[in-house]
């Protein structure tokens, strides 16, 4: 006889274990809050694994093999999931070292892999002005009171987060640029802190340990959390992506999005 489990109960395990336990972070890997001269980049990923030692402290000069080892070593997160956004990361710079390494800080240029409507950045904008780098609590709001009188967010919730942040986008900056590329990106994003702060198969993540990722850009041992025991991979993100997208209700406003070959370079 095969054994139900209720989806009710599902959330409530997952909640129940994130309130239950506190945990130090791995040696080495203690949460230091960045120098005003360390680079940062408008992911929070990335910025989260510099802020614990993962990739280099000061954000300079890594490889894409090191995103990849510092993506399993902090969120057992798989290459295959991330591996396209770190090469086209090789292209934020101009000179002979970025054939091999790339910053932060140069993650920034827009519309690369940065894009708009982020869940918890301001838009470039049409002057060039946006803060795109820096997390913006009036821009994260739209997630942060998401799925309301529940303590955990899912896929349901966080596309209907992207939703309503792409709307603010289109409302608000006439220079959006919105085609299928950024809708892929923002879905696939948004599956990856569910599945890292919250269970990989079913994408529910407490709202603590999310909202702690984005405001503080720090991995919430202390509260609780534990990186996951399922292997993350872009096999287990796809199902949780394939509900994102249908909750967002999209549509390409877009037809044809500049082609960034990087700093300067537009086609």
């Amino acid at each position: 006889m095969q054994l139900k489990i209720s989806p009710s109960f599902l959330v409530s395990s997952i909640l129940l274990a994130a309130k239950t336990n506190a945990y130090t972070a791995p040696k080495g890997h203690e949460f230091i809050a960045p120098k005003p001269t360390d680079q940062r980049s408008p992911c929070p990923g990335l910025n989260t694994l510099a802020n614990h030692g993962y990739l280099p402290r000061n954000g300079m000069n890594f490889t894409v093999t090191q995103i990849m080892d510092a993506a399993v070593a902090g969120f057992n997160l798989n290459w295959d999931a991330i591996l396209l956004a770190a090469k086209f990361g090789l292209l934020s710079g101009n000179d002979a070292g970025t054939f091999e390494t790339m910053s932060l800080g140069p993650l920034a240029l827009h519309n690369l892999v940065e894009h708009d409507a982020s869940i918890s950045r301001n838009d470039f904008g049409p002057d060039g002005t946006g803060d795109n780098v820096h997390f913006n609590e009036t821009t994260f709001a739209t997630l942060a009171n998401a799925n309301p009188g529940k303590d955990y967010y899912d896929a349901v919730a966080a596309g209907e987060v992207q939703r309503d942040r792409l709307a603010h986008s289109i409302a608000t900056n006439p220079s959006v640029v919105n085609t299928a590329k950024e809708f892929k990106l923002r879905s696939r994003e948004s599956a990856m802190y569910l599945s890292i702060f919250g269970d990989p198969l079913t994408g529910i993540a407490p709202k603590k340990f999310v909202q702690i990722f984005f405001r503080e850009e720090r991995l919430p041992f202390a509260e609780g959390w534990t990186k996951p025991k399922t292997f993350i991979t872009a096999d287990t993100l796809s199902p949780i992506s394939h509900i994102i997208q249908n909750a967002s209700e999209w549509t390409e406003t877009t037809s044809c999005e500049p082609l960034i070959l990087g700093p300067g370079v537009v086609l």
